[in-house]
């Protein structure tokens, strides 16, 4: 009986795979504007589809049917389960090489998601999604060409070199010169990815819908959601433009400090569109090249530190956030002033590139969360439950959110000892963390179901820096979980000053309209309930 269930349910994913690849093959033609686009499409979309529910169906049918009857808990399921994660990650896998384009960022998400999805699929995604994407060729690039500013990459460029220098999910770069003499950086976006982009996410949308309705414990909805939204964001090179320059522009205005330490390539805006970036070539060493970075004068501990408080300033006072820092999109580079460190050390800069995926923090986020890593790095166990609830834990599920933010368990991170979350990136750091994630599987479920997805945003944006940190420290430091402390600090008190200096200056206003007597009288007590708040902080 359990065996025919299993047939019957991979017989209900096939069927529904089927049905979405009918459909959407028909609504997509009735909304095409260009035929011959639209049928050279409408011969891919469907394969795909079809490789989409043969690959969720196998996946699924593996589950059930290799975990049927092994006791839970027991070594030999657990040896079972961890043949059949590396099995299915590898179908992922490639599937996502397969279909390409939003099924490659579907599998980077995937492989920045660590210790929230099994371990097996995060390393299987982490080793081939960032270096192994698939290449336009030549003719597709001309195409792209074509299209956008009707002339040949030869003739908009002095130089263009066919071959890419890299190759990403949404697109690729290309070396070129311009006619006054000038090296840049071409970002081309993949041939057609705008036309397919939606049918694509519906498709997957279907397909992970359906599995969560017969598994209900497999829930990444919200990561279909997250993709829905931001993926046109990214698929407009203009829009990167944009966040590109107001990046900048926030650490001029808002962290003049370091400043002259970070920095962003500039834009030719008149060689760029929608679909075609150029911008300033870059030099420099990929941040995890350790063995680079030496070679260009610059001690790792330094860059470490640099890219703590780089992001830090993004999170906690800019509230416009960077939210894909993996190692392919920050260089490092010596500063271009020269300036050394008291060791005689080239003192870095920190060159952020692919500007597409940008999250704003609103003021009351933004507060809690700056307030909620301040409460985390300080061990401070009432505030890390107040702030964990103000954005969304709720009051039962705040030890988790902890845990998943800073990769501890709860009696390491209301430790009071200076260095409670550091971790040495060892094997038993490594197995407790699976093992923590594998026990309150479906409690994290149920934790990134109710969170904001600016909030999932940023636990991704922590997992690729923890990743960074890593390689360039062989663990987490001290110093960077300091830099934290002191910026969330930092933005919290500016956040309570600028909410002090509004509620007096809306005070003022509504005063105007009272006698003098009666201004001094409601001024005092103002002033007298402030000083009674600030006294109950203390």
């Amino acid at each position: 009986m359990a065996a025919r269930s299993l047939w019957r349910t991979r017989t209900k994913l096939l069927v529904v795979g089927t049905s979405l690849c009918a459909g959407s093959g028909a609504a997509f033609i009735a909304s095409s504007d260009d035929p011959s686009t639209t049928l050279k499409l409408c011969t891919s979309i469907p394969v795909r589809l079809y490789r989409n529910t043969v690959t969720a169906a196998s996946i699924a049918f593996d589950y059930e049917y290799s975990l049927l009857g092994l006791a839970e808990g027991s070594s030999e399921r657990a040896k079972v389960k961890h043949e059949v994660h590396l099995r299915s990650a590898q179908k992922l896998q490639e599937l996502c090489f397969k279909n390409g384009g939003i099924y490659i960022k579907l599998g980077q998400h995937i492989g920045q998601l660590e210790y929230l999805v099994p371990e097996e699929y995060v390393r299987t995604m982490r080793e081939s999604m960032l270096n192994k994407c698939p290449v336009s060729s030549y003719e597709q690039v001309c195409e792209v060409f074509k299209k956008e500013v009707g002339e040949m990459p030869d003739k908009v460029f002095a130089e263009f070199d066919p071959v890419p220098i890299a190759s990403a999910s949404l697109a690729q770069v290309h070396v070129a010169r311009t006619h006054d003499g000038k090296k840049v950086a071409v970002k081309v976006q993949h041939a057609h990815m705008t036309d397919t982009a939606a049918a694509d996410t519906a498709a997957v949308g279907v397909l992970v819908n359906t599995l969560h309705r017969i598994f209900p414990s497999f829930d990444y909805r919200w990561l279909l959601d997250e993709m829905s939204e931001s993926l046109p964001k990214e698929l407009d090179f203009l829009v990167e433009a944009k966040n590109n320059e107001k990046c900048l522009d926030n650490f001029r205005k808002l962290s003049p400090h370091i400043a002259e330490y970070v920095y962003a390539p500039t834009i030719y805006w008149n060689l760029s569109t929608s679909k075609l970036l150029t911008m300033e070539f870059m030099d420099g060493a990929q941040v995890n090249d350790v063995a680079k970075i030496r070679k260009l004068g610059i001690q790792p501990y330094e860059v470490s530190k640099l890219v703590s408080q780089t992001f830090a300033e993004m999170m906690f006072k800019h509230g416009f956030v960077h939210c894909d820092p993996h190692a392919a999109n920050l260089i490092i580079r010596p500063d271009p002033s020269g300036k050394r460190n008291i060791y005689g050390k080239k003192k870095p800069q920190l060159v952020i590139l692919d500007h597409g995926l940008y999250k704003e923090l609103d003021f009351n986020t933004r507060f809690h969360y700056a307030s909620l890593w301040k409460a985390l790095v300080f061990s401070d166990a009432k505030a890390i439950k107040e702030h964990s609830a103000k954005l969304g834990a709720g009051d039962d599920l705040y030890v988790l959110f902890a845990g998943i933010l800073t990769m501890r368990p709860w009696k390491q991170v209301i430790d009071t000892s200076v260095d409670h979350l550091v971790i040495q990136g060892s094997k038993e750091d490594v197995s407790e963390l699976q093992m923590y994630a594998s026990q309150y599987f479906s409690e994290i479920s149920e934790l990134l179901r109710r969170l904001p997805r600016v909030i999932l945003l940023m636990l991704k944006t922590n997992d690729c820096l923890r990743s960074v940190n890593n390689e360039l420290m062989q663990g987490s430091s001290l110093e960077s979980f300091l830099i934290i402390g002191k910026v969330s600090s930092q933005a919290v008190l500016e956040a309570k000053r600028s909410e002090k200096k509004s509620l007096m200056k809306w005070l003022k206003v509504w005063l105007e309209g009272f006698s003098v007597e009666a201004r001094l009288w409601v001024m005092q007590f103002a002033l007298w309930v402030l000083q009674v708040r600030k006294s109950l902080t203390l």
